[in-house]
């Protein structure tokens, strides 16, 4: 059976696919990768179905054992690569014998790096989805990080060529990012100053941010009737603002719902920017309108659809 051995997992390292729809209702996110645009193209490189399952790598990556030779790419943060001790790309396609050792380092640049496999992970689905939950011990390999010696089953890889993503198309990690924004659906709750506060920034992720939430610290937002709602439905990107008036953005493992006031919610097309922002980087947040997000929106899926060539 093909597969790939586990010889040094990392801190934090997943098998993740585009995640299970439709379960948050009874409490269970949809997980899948943080940033999803990464993911996406490493799996297009290795002629791989958008959603099929990958490595999801955080801080720093894994060192990985093939059983036989297969197409790869890395894409995401920027961790070093080798391949049998000698340096490897990212951003592009590669091959890799059987009984090859792929090593990622630490990130210089960015929080996760993902790493498609041709023919893809193929451990078994749960609720239709191989993505995984820790805090609810779901998807992956029994619901948790991957550990040393641990063996993914891969599924067959089919006939494909290595390939690359144009050079414009390879985010630049190092920059503070402006992150698009829609106001709502609670900022009237909050006063003019607390709003300008909010869109002037920057704010500086905190070491306490995760797969759930994103914590920031930076100007305090003013609340205008007090931090607490009536518990309701909370969307991707949805940023709460806590009783001390700083912003978290909620994620992919994100709780069904919450109370506290959200101020706005970040367009789907920068979710993946903010799960780039290292611990002590800023971003910013800059509104737009609706019609300017789904404008957005429509560009950003072109610009995916001819990022490879």
């Amino acid at each position: 059976m093909s597969r790939l051995v586990i010889r040094d997992a990392g801190p934090f390292t997943t098998v993740q696919d585009l995640g299970r729809p439709g379960y948050l209702r009874v409490g269970i996110p949809p997980s899948g990768p943080m940033d999803r645009e990464a993911f996406i193209l490493a799996n297009r490189l290795v002629g791989n179905a958008d959603g099929a399952a990958a490595l999801e790598s955080t801080y720093s990556g894994p060192r990985v054992e093939f059983s036989d030779e297969r197409l790869v790419a890395i894409t995401g943060a920027d961790m070093p690569v080798t391949l049998d001790g000698a340096a490897a790309p990212r951003w592009e396609s590669f091959r890799v014998r059987a009984g090859g050792v792929l090593r990622l380092g630490a990130a210089r640049w960015g929080v996760r790096c993902y790493v498609a496999v041709s023919g893809g992970i193929d451990t078994p689905p749960a609720l239709g989805s191989r993505a995984t939950y820790v805090r609810g011990q779901l998807g992956g390999l029994g619901g948790r990080t991957l550990q040393r010696g641990d063996a993914l089953p891969l599924g067959r890889a089919g006939a494909s060529r290595p390939a690359r993503v144009t050079r414009e198309r390879v985010p630049d990690y190092t920059i503070e990012p402006d992150v698009r924004v829609v106001l709502g659906p609670q900022d009237d709750r909050f006063t003019p100053a607390g709003i300008a506060a909010f869109l002037e920034g920057p704010y500086e992720m905190l070491p306490q941010s995760d797969r759930m939430g994103a914590r920031f610290r930076g100007p305090r937002i003013e609340h205008a009737r007090g931090h607490d709602i009536v518990s309701d439905g909370v969307a991707l990107g949805g940023i709460q603002v806590i009783g001390e008036g700083q912003p978290i953005v909620l994620l992919v493992d994100r709780q069904s719902t919450g109370g506290y006031t959200k101020i706005a919610t970040v367009c789907s097309f920068d979710i993946g920017r903010v799960g780039q922002v290292k611990p002590g980087q800023r971003l910013r947040f800059r509104r737009v309108t609706v019609g300017e997000a789904h404008d957005r929106l429509r560009a950003r899926r072109r610009e995916l659809d001819t990022a490879i060539e």
